[in-house]
């Protein structure tokens, strides 16, 4: 049998647990001075803006607001990563990056005429990488220009995100060469033996 006090000591460890573990589901919502909205377990600081407390039940629907965020920002700002199938590594550093940051994006590769026509309208020229968020555009890879861009169009920051695996898009089908006779029919009999067929 427990006796008084080691049960009222037992009652307040429970009771400093559960007290703990409803601190814990506390959230803030808040977004900072360079509008960048944050979501922490922590008290914003003085200087936060449309500061909202999410309730302990509501926890569960916390992370479900950075999905709604990304969908806004690839609704208002669709990024899209212009490439050429001869473009090996500047090409895929700038893929890397956008998966990294866990952004959604379309690929385009640069491989005909068409292509040709709609990068040289978007970006002034056929060099690749080229980087389209919304109607801002970034010629070649560079980091900081990349996160600058995203930034400004309120993707979510790197590490928010679960990262991608987006890989290149497959190269365009070579014109594959013309079916040889003997694809179509069998092949003829040669030799001293062979039939001969007269016209």
């Amino acid at each position: 049998m427990i006796g008084a006090r080691p049960f009222a000591a037992m009652l307040a460890a429970v009771f400093t647990l559960c007290a703990a573990s409803t601190q814990a589901q506390q959230l803030y919502r808040w977004t900072d001075e360079k509008g960048v909205v944050h979501i922490t377990d922590t008290p914003p600081p003085p200087s936060a803006k449309g500061v909202q407390k999410q309730k302990p039940a509501a926890v569960g629907t916390a992370s479900s607001q950075l999905p709604y965020e990304l969908s806004q920002a690839m609704k208002d700002f669709p990024v899209t990563l212009y490439t050429a199938p001869n473009c090996n590594e500047p090409c895929a550093r700038a893929r890397t990056a956008l998966n990294n940051r866990g952004v959604p994006f379309k690929e385009v590769q640069v491989s005909d005429a068409e292509s040709n026509k709609e990068l040289r309208r978007v970006a002034g020229s056929t060099e690749v990488p080229v980087l389209l968020v919304g109607g801002s555009m970034q010629k070649g890879y560079e980091q900081g220009a990349f996160d600058a861009l995203l930034d400004s169009a309120r993707y979510p920051r790197a590490g928010i995100l679960p990262v991608r695996n987006q890989s290149a898009p497959k190269p365009p089908e070579e014109q594959r060469p013309a079916a040889s006779p003997s694809a179509e029919e069998p092949p003829k009999p040669a030799g001293p033996y062979a039939p001969r067929f007269s016209k």
